[in-house]
């Protein structure tokens, strides 16, 4: 048995699904989408209560006025995860907060204003630098311990939960917020993703999104959206009542064969799943995997047959995804899809696919006290990791 767990101490999100954990909560429990249109395809957005927090959150400080809403909602979810754990005093925090994208918002309106003039404003560059998520999360927080940021497209958010599994288990920190944050819904980030001929045309349905669905055809919808996690080490013998641990995260890699780095036989995924289950040293079953599924033909069905050649036919556990609901989030999407696994370990209950899926039927015949969950992304990577929740 292991002397020391990493526990999931606090977490927060600001996403389509709300920015309290009682409306996060209740929009799981309805399963109600709300999308809207930009450049002619369907977008997922915070809704209009949120984006209002965030409207809020400008106003407190004059520095935050001219920062990206990517920094503005890991701001908002870092103070959240701090506040769930009870961290209010806490100082020494070392914090990794990730984004595939960055401050799109921002930097496609000075592309376009120097398009037109020539010039920029002189707060450019420091406001759409990578690190600035980081570094203005530190900052709101007066915390002294080390600030790091990174893009690793669609993995991001798990690599950066990877990262401060390892600063912790080497006693590089004691506390850290780790997480992501991806504010893609802008026109030249949309026609990127509609450039690759993966785009979703469902305007009409309530479902835009549709991983696995059983007419195989891609429905990738963009969402926005930031879910950062309070993580610590602590004693296996100080464990007491319930909370959420995070068992292993394994990481994996395969050779570029195609403009979306994606093989049909989904080795990436393969190599990060059993590298999970490997670092996990557990004997129980891993009862979930909430996939990554992005709502593309190619990478939705190399994720399962990746998932079919580790765990096999007979050992399939019980299949989710939540981006039918939230959109795809980019860098934050294996954030927001632990975000509905720490859901699931509380309350037992899981998405059922409101649409006809192609996927095998799975059902799950025991309590989920295990879950893995799933990223990848261009380049070739991904990730897996896997939670529990002790009773």
């Amino acid at each position: 048995m292991r002397e020391k767990r990493i526990r999931i101490s606090g977490y927060g999100s600001i996403s389509a699904l709300g920015h309290k954990r009682e409306a996060i909560f209740e929009t799981y429990r309805s399963g109600e989408v709300k999308y809207t249109e930009s450049a002619g395809v369907p977008v997922i957005p915070l809704p209009r209560e949120s984006s209002e927090i965030l409207e809020a959150l400008k106003a407190e400080n004059k520095l935050f006025r001219g920062i990206d809403r990517t920094v503005l909602m890991a701001i908002y979810a870092a103070r959240y995860a701090m506040a769930d754990a009870g961290w209010i005093n806490e100082k020494n925090i070392s914090i990794n907060i990730g984004s595939s994208r960055g401050a799109t918002t921002l930097f496609e309106e000075y592309i376009s204003r120097f398009n037109s003039s020539g010039t920029v404003p002189p707060n450019t560059s420091p406001v759409t630098t990578l690190g600035n998520i980081s570094s203005f999360v530190g900052q709101d927080l007066n915390s002294t311990g080390c600030s790091l940021s990174h893009s690793v497209t669609c993995s991001t958010g798990l690599q950066a939960i990877a990262n401060a599994v390892a600063w912790l288990k080497a006693g590089m920190a004691e506390k850290f917020l780790a997480g992501a944050s991806e504010a893609p819904l802008t026109p030249f980030t949309i026609a990127q993703m509609k450039a690759l001929g993966i785009y979703s045309n469902e305007i009409t349905g309530p479902y835009p999104c549709q991983p696995f669905n059983v007419n195989r055809k891609n429905t990738f919808v963009l969402g926005e959206g930031a879910a950062i996690f309070a993580l610590e080490q602590v004693e296996d013998k100080q464990v007491e009542g319930p909370g959420f641990y995070i068992e292993s995260v394994g990481l994996g890699f395969e050779s570029i064969g195609s403009k979306t780095s994606v093989s049909k036989e989904g080795k990436n995924f393969q190599r990060a799943m059993e590298n999970a289950i490997k670092n996990a040293e557990i004997d129980s079953p891993v009862d979930m995997v909430i996939l990554h599924a992005p709502g593309t033909v190619v990478g939705d069905y190399a994720e399962l047959n990746a998932l079919k050649q580790v765990f096999g036919h007979s050992g399939m556990p019980f299949i989710s995804s939540s981006k039918w609901l939230t959109g795809h989030t980019l860098g934050a999407s294996g954030c927001m899809a632990l975000d509905y696994a720490l859901y699931i370990l509380e309350t037992q209950h899981v998405l059922d696919f409101p649409y006809l899926t192609s996927i095998p039927a799975c059902v799950n015949k025991r309590p989920v006290k295990r879950i893995m969950v799933t990223a990848a992304g261009f380049g070739g990577n991904a990730a897996a990791l896997i939670v529990t929740r002790s009773s």
